[in-house]
């Protein structure tokens, strides 16, 4: 095997350990001589390996120590429209769903809502939910959702624990873009509590969903823990 391929088998070789949980968060991976003399390669191949795991933050490098297993990050593009669920299969976790709190509002009870979904009628319904997402039941973030009822007029509660945009795929419902906005806050008591953190700072992700007619249908604050999650921004030059 060419040595530029080599260090595609060190690194796939690694991630496999650490998505099967062979090696856990806090885990020290072989070292760069172990490696080299496992897979018959130079220190150098296999340092480029352990320099991409890094930069995908599977692992982090402290200095006189070694290697050690991070806590799985997503790293997405700000284009990038994946739901949670997706994001946490791109990590190798299993998304979570629970449900805190389910409400019915009218439009006039949250003006500000209702402007961001483009509703006029103040006696129009919407539905409010509160969920916490977890990956392999780890807390990650917590979510606060306003969807028009009347693109789904009998939503099912239950579907609320699990995908909600696969229950809209189901449904037929079609997805066509997001536009967003994102700050660091710092955590209230509730977030601490429900995200078993203390003081660690949330990346806060306010965005609006639109459907295939570019009618906006959502709008989502995502609070994640802000050491899961970034967001790379690509600028285009004229």
């Amino acid at each position: 095997m060419k040595e530029n391929a080599k260090y595609i088998e060190i690194e796939n070789h690694i991630k496999m350990q650490i998505l099967s949980g062979k090696l856990r968060v806090g885990d020290q991976i072989p070292t760069e001589k172990q490696l080299a003399e496992e897979f018959n390669t130079s220190r150098m191949t296999v340092n480029k390996a352990i320099l991409r795991l890094v930069g995908d933050r599977y692992i982090e490098r402290t200095a006189g120590k070694g290697s050690f297993v991070i806590n799985p990050h997503v790293s997405k593009t700000i284009e990038s429209p994946n739901s949670f669920t997706k994001d946490m299969e791109s990590i190798g976790l299993v998304a979570g769903s629970k449900l805190i709190d389910f409400r019915i509002l009218r439009a006039k009870e949250i003006p500000d809502i209702a402007g961001f979904l483009e509703i006029s009628n103040e006696d129009e319904f919407i539905y409010y939910f509160v969920r916490l997402r977890t990956g392999n039941g780890t807390p990650i973030a917590i979510s606060y959702t306003y969807v028009k009822a009347a693109v789904v007029p009998a939503l099912d509660i239950n579907a609320l624990n699990g995908s909600f945009y696969k229950y809209l795929e189901d449904l037929g419902v079609k997805i066509k873009s997001t536009s967003c906005e994102m700050s660091a806050v710092l955590p209230t008591e509730m977030h601490k509590k429900l995200l078993k953190i203390k003081d660690t700072a949330l990346l806060k992700n306010s965005h609006v969903t639109y459907l295939e007619d570019g009618k906006p249908f959502e709008y989502i604050d995502t609070y994640y823990i802000g050491s899961r999650y970034s967001y790379k921004f690509k600028s285009v030059q004229g």
